[in-house]
């Protein structure tokens, strides 16, 4: 690609979220069409992409460990927006929608994302190498936070039905905070190191060592640009919801579909650099990616729709049901398994994307 077309392809990043402001404008509480829907959607979607970039350019600026919390925390603004948006609107129907999104973002890393990005590596360079102890600790993390948020409130008896007491949910939003904070300060401070690429002989890859900051300049024009992202993806979300109800209402399909359509949007990004990683043979950028993007979404989501209950008067169901306790199960025991020797084969890989397909089909056929 010339110097001159190059400005040209990231240009969009700078137009959409503008775009997005303005269309936000124009379409703010009112019916709108199909082809209608279909654009603001293509918005909604670019937006996130966008989003995402200049949380990116910002992270690269300010530096760790304080550059690592942007991204988290600009795509669960994102997803949060999204959900909460969703909930005002659907009242007791939507009751489920926190749970069933973070169940969604929890599969799609952990079996969708890491699954492709371990079969992309393998096959191209014959076995994906990572560092087990920094994969093993996000992995953790993972797990605990998903049983204390998802797990447990199907068993706890304060409330009737699979939700936590007030006194429960809070500790839950503490918890998922504190945790989160620990594994951000081990991953960005104290054990940098575990969470870099490695080399087939073992040796680390500093990932910065060759990557220019932006400037000042750039940095806040990407901060302007992020604010100008969110606001068009908060605004357009609230106005498609009811068109991605209706839509999975008349498909016959269960309610906690909208909650996988909202995951995959806001995952969209990460998997897309997750899988350029792997392909790289940066298979720990790809992990680190995959389990920080389902931590940050229980961590993080979890506390944010805990407040929101504050002036939500439905309810909020937190607990799993059987069938997805099983198979969150299993992948907690796979990936334990593929993460203990540092190494994976294209069948480690296979064995993730069976996982996660089990999910789409048993969330669209329960």
């Amino acid at each position: 690609m010339t110097a001159r077309l190059r400005p040209l392809v990231t240009q969009w990043t700078y137009a959409v979220p503008v775009l997005a402001v303005i269309l936000l404008v124009f379409t703010w509480g009112r019916d709108l069409s199909g082809a209608v829907v279909v654009l603001v959607t293509l918005v909604l979607a670019g937006s996130v992409l966008a989003a995402v970039h200049h949380a990116e350019v910002v992270a690269h600026r300010v530096g760790e460990p304080f550059g690592s919390l942007v991204l988290a925390v600009a795509v669960t603004i994102i997803e949060v927006a999204l959900i909460v948006t969703l909930m005002l609107d659907g009242g007791d129907k939507s009751a489920t929608l926190a749970r069933d999104t973070v169940f969604a973002a929890v599969m799609i890393t952990c079996n969708g994302i890491v699954g492709i990005c371990l079969l992309a590596a393998s096959l191209r360079h014959g076995t994906a190498v990572f560092n087990s102890e920094g994969t093993g600790a996000a992995l953790a993390t993972v797990a605990t936070l998903a049983t204390l948020s998802l797990v447990l409130p199907t068993f706890t008896t304060s409330k009737p039905g699979p939700e936590f007491s007030g006194i429960q949910l809070t500790f839950a939003a503490v918890s998922s905070l504190v945790l989160y904070g620990l594994f951000v300060a081990t991953q960005t401070v104290r054990h940098r190191d575990y969470f870099l690429p490695i080399t087939r002989d073992g040796e680390v890859i500093d990932a910065d060592d060759h990557a220019d900051a932006p400037t000042f300049r750039t940095a806040m024009i990407s901060l302007s640009m992020l604010g100008l992202a969110l606001i068009g993806v908060v605004g357009l979300a609230k106005g498609v919801s009811p068109t991605i109800e209706s839509g999975v209402e008349g498909a016959g399909l269960p309610q906690a579909v909208v909650g996988v359509i909202i995951a995959l949007l806001v995952l969209l990004p990460e998997t897309i650099a997750a899988l350029r990683a792997a392909r790289r043979d940066r298979v720990q950028t790809s992990l680190n990616l995959a389990l920080g993007s389902a931590m940050a979404s229980i961590g993080l989501t979890i506390p944010a729709v805990a407040l929101a209950t504050i002036w939500l008067s439905g309810p909020l169901v937190l607990g799993l049901g059987a069938t997805h306790m099983v198979l969150l199960a299993l992948t907690v025991v796979v990936s334990s398994l593929t993460v203990v020797h540092g190494r994976a084969t294209p069948l480690q890989g296979g064995v993730h994307l069976i996982l996660f397909a089990a999910y789409l089909v048993l969330a669209m056929n329960p």
